[in-house]
């Protein structure tokens, strides 16, 4: 459904050339909820952009469809409103002059002669019916709130029945509560339209909750493809690992690799041997780190060296609501864990964690 190649994009800047999108490929399928998710400056709205024909590669392809709206190669660049594309804007984008039905009926309206007064009508009818704005076409669109102004920019999105939804970052200005439902909302509306959608976030719960693939981007590269659970649990580099979610990193050297059959290998560290899921492409004696997620750590009575048990002295606690966050030193570093707030550990305490070797996972260090 959308194909981009090779896509580079270079700007000049006081300072020099800035290679903001770095060869990047991307092949999203029809009906498919695709997530660019990275930090400021990654390149994932410059992506967007290039996609949506409001800012121009350097080099590559763009496919939208069986139309090539973008080849610097064969010189072709398609204008954004011949794409066949709604958008829906950080900042909403909402004609402040005008009521709800004539944001909506905007961009119908700039198709000039091709629906009659009743057909526009009747298509802003339905779009706002779809976000639930039914009832409120006559009133001035400042007079709404921040959520409904979001859901006001998805039905102007909608309105034109396009093949292709881009949304960059369209619930980072509601407030956390809001933004939890609404996010649930866009994508079962979407969902249920079949519309290809492609989501630009720096949110990683966004990105988890919403997508059906999400590609992390880094200084203009995409490092890691996958959907959510895959994501989550079998990073690939440390970045991924991080960014996604919260990581205890351990520096290890490989001292076994996985037996016929197995992913676990197990590798020495300053708190003994810790067996852990070794991808392949490492030797032993390579170092390495050990990724393992705060809420995945237990607390036992084993004694340390046991298994993948180790010991450590609780230095802070955070209570977190629906958990509690541990500091623990462990053999001089400092290791992170979530346990339910009826857990009787303290600061001060000597503890012995668990560390599950399926739930750890060697990284390139």
């Amino acid at each position: 459904m959308i194909r981009i190649e090779n896509l580079h994009v270079r700007y000049p800047t006081a300072e020099g050339e800035v290679h903001a999108v770095r060869g990047i490929n991307i092949d999203i399928k029809e009906g498919e909820f695709y997530t660019l998710l990275g930090p400021s400056g990654c390149g994932k709205t410059t992506t967007l952009r290039c996609l949506a024909g409001l800012e121009t590669a350097s080099e590559g392809t763009i496919t939208i469809g069986d139309e090539v709206v973008y080849s610097k190669a064969r010189n072709i660049l398609v204008p954004p409103h011949k794409r066949n594309i709604g958008m829906v804007f950080q900042s909403y984008a909402i004609w402040p002059h005008m009521s709800v039905f004539e944001n909506v009926a905007f961009p119908l309206r700039e198709m000039r002669g091709k629906f009659s007064r009743e057909e526009i009508r009747d298509k802003v009818a339905r779009a706002l019916k779809l976000v639930q704005l039914d009832g409120l076409q006559d009133r001035p669109a400042p007079f709404l709130s921040g959520g409904q102004q979001q859901r006001l920019a998805l039905a102007r999105a909608l309105v034109r029945e396009p093949k292709v939804l881009l949304l960059d970052e369209p619930l980072s200005n509601l407030d956390a509560k809001l933004r939890e439902s609404t996010r649930i909302e866009v994508r079962d509306l979407v969902k249920r339209l079949g519309i290809t959608t492609v989501y630009v976030t720096h949110d990683q719960l966004e990105a988890l909750t919403m997508s059906d693939r999400v590609a992390v981007m880094k200084q203009g590269e995409i490092v890691q493809e996958a959907g959510p659970v895959e994501l989550y649990q079998a990073p690939r580099e440390r970045f991924v690992a991080n960014f996604i979610g919260q990581s205890n990193f351990i520096e290890a050297k490989v001292s076994s690799l996985p037996s016929a059959g197995s992913e676990i290998g197990a590798a020495s560290t300053s708190s003994g041997q810790i067996k852990c899921i070794l991808p392949a492409g490492f030797n032993v004696g390579d170092s390495m780190l050990i990724a393992v997620r705060p809420e995945d750590i237990t607390v036992v009575d084993g004694a340390p060296g046991s298994g993948n048990v180790v010991e450590g002295k609780v230095s802070a606690t955070s209570f977190m609501g629906d958990s509690i966050e541990y500091q623990v030193m462990v053999a001089g570093a400092m290791m992170r864990m979530k346990l339910h707030p009826s857990t009787a550990v303290r600061q001060g305490d000597t503890i012995r964690l668990n560390l599950p070797e399926e739930s750890c996972r060697a990284l390139l260090p």
